[in-house]
């Protein structure tokens, strides 16, 4: 029986260990949370940091392949593990999604489109970015940020950008320009090691406070507006060599077309939806993936809304339970906290 490690322990991790043990295989998962929520159903967890060198040893010494549940993973811990084991999705993603500008840059290259931006080192680089922009734009750090945070919005050309680039922490930064989108959408895309793909319906995503809300699957785009979304995924996934489940997230624009937001190398929130309404979840598809067994068929046998259960909304899981046709996921998280992901529901309709 082989055994995967998973690097990452919070409520990705649980899903693909859960899937993986569908599957038959083993999970070790390498993270520095005790009693994670990953760990609560894998077979054995390291507790450890994940740059620590010797855990980085024991992991791929118990491990076949490896993967990894969230895109700040050290490159060079994802390198010296590649040095000795497979690791999916590769390296050079995790490289390219951890920085904004580079993102962007690649995502262009790919012949994809995106907001407008520009690299910001300094406060006269965003003042510079800013005045291209009219006086608008998000500025963002080019690393690390998440859910909305590392982030200032300028709204008009009346906000003061006076000392932004100090509150923001004197980091690299990137400024994008406002994009004038009808909707929201992602693609969750697969690679597999044979170079076969497979795309699942794009979702229609509405975020609060910078987190993801829900998504509704089908999403209110034309075909051809799902067809674009699906290619450019596609494109991402052949340029970067990628082999797993890839999130891809859209802005489409009142004539349909659609602009690159960002990716992120792992499976996705968004995409929670597949475990009810398609026979093969991200989560499976991700595992069959890595492991060189067939991709599974994408297609959804239902509509659905998929809605977080953030903070406090924990307390609606009894009455949610108690209706037809929707499937309850919780994380395993003893502690309900705003802006907390406690688990997940999907309403089939």
């Amino acid at each position: 029986m082989k055994t995967i490690g998973i690097i990452g322990g919070g409520q990705l991790g649980r899903m693909l260990a859960m899937a993986a043990a569908r599957l038959n295989f083993r999970t070790v998962i390498l993270e520095p949370q005790p009693d994670c929520p990953a760990a609560q159903v894998a077979n054995s967890q390291i507790v450890a940091a994940y740059d620590d060198p010797r855990a980085l040893d024991e992991l791929a010494q118990a491990s076949d392949l490896i993967t990894y549940e969230f895109e700040n993973v050290p490159v060079a811990a994802a390198e010296k593990l590649g040095a000795s084991r497979p690791v999916f999705p590769p390296p050079k993603a995790l490289e390219v999604a951890q920085d904004r500008l580079v993102e962007k840059r690649f995502i262009n290259d790919c012949g994809i489109a995106t907001a407008r931006f520009h690299a910001v080192d300094s406060q006269a680089d965003l003042d510079r970015a800013l005045a291209d922009f009219d006086g608008v734009g998000v500025l963002k750090t080019r690393r690390l940020g998440y859910d909305g945070k590392g982030q200032r919005v300028f709204r008009s050309a009346d906000d003061d950008p006076a000392g932004a680039f100090a509150a923001l922490g004197q980091v690299p930064l990137i400024l994008e320009s406002f994009v004038p989108f009808d909707r929201e959408i992602s693609v969750i895309g697969a690679r597999a090691t044979d170079g076969s793909t497979a795309c699942f319906d794009p979702a229609e995503n509405e975020h609060r406070n910078g987190i993801l809300h829900m998504s509704t699957v089908p999403a209110s785009v034309s075909a051809s507006t799902a067809e674009a979304a699906r290619k450019a995924a596609t494109a991402i996934l052949e340029a970067l060599g990628y082999v797993g489940v890839i999130g891809v997230e859209f802005f489409v624009l009142a004539d349909g077309s659609v602009v690159a937001n960002e990716i992120a190398p792992r499976v996705h929130n968004s995409g929670h939806w597949t475990e009810a309404a398609c026979v093969v979840s991200q989560f499976e598809q991700h595992i069959r993936a890595i492991t060189g067994l067939p991709l599974g068929d994408p297609a959804r046998h239902s509509d659905c809304v998929m809605r977080n259960l953030i903070g406090n909304d924990i307390a609606d899981v009894s009455s949610l339970l108690a209706e037809r046709n929707v499937l309850v996921h919780l994380y395993g998280k003893g502690e309900a906290r705003p802006g907390r992901k406690m688990g997940h529901f999907t309403r089939l309709v």
